[in-house]
């Protein structure tokens, strides 16, 4: 009896070993779309680079200051991979990534893993393992200060910058690190983002072994935030004249006035008020002497 159990269970797990080679191989049979470079939907952008957008397989700095179009660029990589259906990680040093945001810019965030290390040395190696797994077409490392920090923002040296190159080059996607210009990254191509008020924004190659050294664009707002419709024309604040305001200002009377004679309940004569004169009492004594 026990034998007969034993030969049914194991027909039973042939069968499902059959099936998952059979999945395997429909699997492997299924074409598949080689990517190569996460192109952003910028022209501007893309055009700048090379190879016609952000080249998977390789590292990429994004430096520039705060509200320069840095981290939106990042997204914008990220958008583009989700796009394709693929999966992302964003090394959130600062822990200033605002989810909705990120939506807003076309990410999917069931596609995206968000990991929040707190120590430096832990975030550029939460970066290298998750570049290195190949699971993610896109890795983005933030090394910015935040807002409100103090001090100057970690530094990547050219041995961690290694590191990520060489993570980056055997996981086959991209590894986008976020710098601030005080402390940039060595060893790895460079863009640097700058805002240019009103006008928009700019993005200019500054460090690239594969050319376009110099080459730069300059951008409106616009096509960085197009959920915002600012391609007609549209101011980025629409504020309201400021009227007059009616409201009367609040003087803070001083201590004299408060001590006219109406003091602490008018107990303290002389000080408080005045004191009464003596010169009657003084007629009334001397007339009765």
């Amino acid at each position: 009896m026990s034998a007969a159990l034993e030969q049914r269970v194991g027909a039973a797990g042939g069968s499902v070993v059959e099936q998952l080679r059979e999945r395997i191989r429909q699997l492997q049979a299924a074409p598949r779309r080689y990517l190569a470079v996460l192109r952003t939907g910028m022209e501007a952008v893309d055009a700048l680079l090379p190879s016609g957008g952000f080249p998977l397989g390789q590292a990429v700095e994004l430096c520039g200051e705060a509200a320069s179009g840095r981290t939106s660029l990042a997204l914008s990589a990220v958008a583009a991979a989700h796009r394709e259906s693929r999966l992302c990680a964003w090394v959130d040093g600062p822990r200033e990534l605002y989810p909705p945001a990120a939506a807003a810019q076309g990410v999917d965030l069931e596609r995206l893993l968000i990991v929040r290390p707190k120590a430096m040395e832990q975030r550029v190696w939460a970066a290298v393992q998750l570049a290195r797994s190949g699971a993610f077409a896109c890795v983005v490392l933030d090394l910015t200060r935040g807002v409100g920090a103090v001090g100057r923002a970690p530094r990547v040296g050219l041995a961690e910058a290694r590191k990520l190159a060489d993570a980056a080059a055997r996981g086959g996607g991209l590894l986008v690190l976020l710098t601030s210009p005080d402390a940039p990254a060595d060893g790895v191509m460079r863009l640097r983002t700058e805002s240019e008020g009103a006008e928009g924004w700019s993005v200019e190659v500054v460090r690239s072994r594969g050319g376009g050294m110099g080459a730069r664009a300059v951008m409106p707002w616009s096509s960085l935030y197009p959920e915002l419709g600012l391609e007609g024309g549209g101011r980025m604040l629409d504020v309201a004249p400021l009227e007059a305001d009616a409201t009367p200002d609040f003087l803070r009377e001083g201590a004299w006035v408060a001590r006219n004679g109406c003091g602490i309940q008018g107990q303290r004569p002389g000080r408080d008020g005045v004191m009464p004169s003596l010169r009657a009492g003084l007629g009334v004594a001397s007339a009765a002497y």
